[in-house]
């Protein structure tokens, strides 16, 4: 069995895009409890707050940040309550899941929606975007997904950016699993408001999201939301009466965030975590086609993020069985999304770096020979159909 850098702890690597594997520092910082109401919690709130607002660069006066409670579906929703008013009407930009997920949440709302679906393998465009502005005033709002984790995807969110501004819309855009690894900063990329999660590439734990918009976006939310507790108008109000969240916080998870947020600046910021990202991603990619496999995605639209593989079409592989043998030395993996092919996918953010990454792949290619696997292509089905779908 290939030996490999040892997991902290001793656990298995989370190659997934989130919860990922976190440091030693990050898991230390939970050991302590916090007061919600306490001066020294309020401190941190106002530090985190802080510390996201800098990630934008040299236009972050005109934003302010508010963490929200729960996982990132529920500061999605928090986002598309609040700042689409009852009226209004959203693009959504969909390739994968998480655009899907947007148009339930929207339905759910009450809040009319259009959509641009591209399927698993290809982006939504600028182009697209402007024809569809057009051809519907209605529209208020475009949703944009940054890094659309189910495929893998990492769409062109400048291009999109600037299609919604030159139609003077306003544009909201889910970053969940890009912020803090890939650049997103309102002077060069214009948005409302933007959200992500405390679990994604500043690399802290599960428990709350935030939301970033610019100050007279949420001033004028007021009213808007649909929720008592995904009102971002209400938690902006009172953190900044009182510095203290509305309802009990996640304080562990904000203690840990600080710790990650600490340690993203050590590293060099987005600019140097996204270019770790990076190299884990090359690694892993040429290591896994050396071994017959094949990419989702074409290489100008994989993300730093997470690669999606398509599954071989050996009647040895089983997904759950590779699942289990590599999760027995070390390695998570996570499923496939994908509705016309079967796939998994290897996420390579977190604590890992290009090491590791090339220990995954010396493992896979040991497991498949244990499973008798001789070839890791997919079918000649699923090759045709992704050859079909245009570029």
């Amino acid at each position: 069995m290939t030996t490999l850098p040892a997991p902290k702890l001793g656990e298995p690597y989370l190659l997934t895009p989130g919860p990922l594997t976190t440091s030693f520092a990050v898991k230390e910082a939970m050991l302590r409890d916090w007061g919600s109401w306490d001066g020294d919690f309020r401190a941190m709130t106002a530090e985190l707050r802080s510390r996201l607002l800098a990630l934008l660069g040299q236009d972050k006066d005109r934003y302010d940040c508010v963490p929200m409670q729960g996982s990132g579906s529920y500061v999605v929703e928090a986002m598309l309550g609040t700042f689409v008013p009852r009226d209004g009407k959203v693009l959504v930009l969909c390739n994968g899941a998480y655009g899907k997920r947007a148009v339930e949440t929207l339905k759910y709302l009450g809040r009319a929606c259009a959509v641009i679906d591209m399927g698993d393998y290809l982006p939504p465009r600028g182009s697209q975007v402007t024809e569809a502005l057009a051809a519907d005033p209605a529209i208020t709002h475009v949703l944009a997904i940054h890094c659309e984790t189910s495929s893998g995807i990492l769409n062109p969110v400048q291009e999109i950016a600037d299609a919604t501004a030159a139609a003077g819309r306003k544009l909201l855009v889910d970053s969940m699993s890009a912020f803090g690894a890939v650049p997103l900063e309102p002077h060069q990329t214009p948005f409302q408001a933007m959200v992500s999660s405390a679990n994604k590439c500043i690399e802290g734990v599960p428990g709350f999201g935030f939301v970033i918009a610019e100050t007279q976006e949420i001033e004028a939310a007021k009213g808007n939301s649909h929720s008592l507790a995904l009102d971002v108008h209400a938690q902006w109000a009172a953190m900044e009466k009182t510095g203290q969240w509305r309802f009990t916080p996640p304080t562990h998870v904000v203690a840990a965030f600080i710790e990650a947020l600490k340690a993203h600046e050590a590293e060099g910021g987005t600019a140097a975590r996204g270019a770790r990202y990076l190299k884990n991603r090359q690694t892993l990619v040429a290591g896994m086609r050396d071994l017959g496999f094949v990419t989702l995605l074409e290489d100008e639209w994989l993300s730093p993020i997470i690669t999606t593989f398509f599954c071989p079409d050996h009647p040895r592989f089983d997904f759950p069985d590779f699942y289990d043998r590599m999760k027995d030395r070390g390695f998570i993996l996570y499923p496939g999304k994908l509705t016309a092919a079967e796939s998994f996918r290897v996420g390579h953010i977190g604590q890992v770096d290009s090491a590791v990454m090339q220990a995954v792949v010396d493992n896979v290619s040991e497991v498949l020979r244990e499973m008798g696997v001789e070839t890791a292509a997919p079918s000649d089905a699923t090759l045709e159909h992704k050859q079909a779908v245009p570029a």
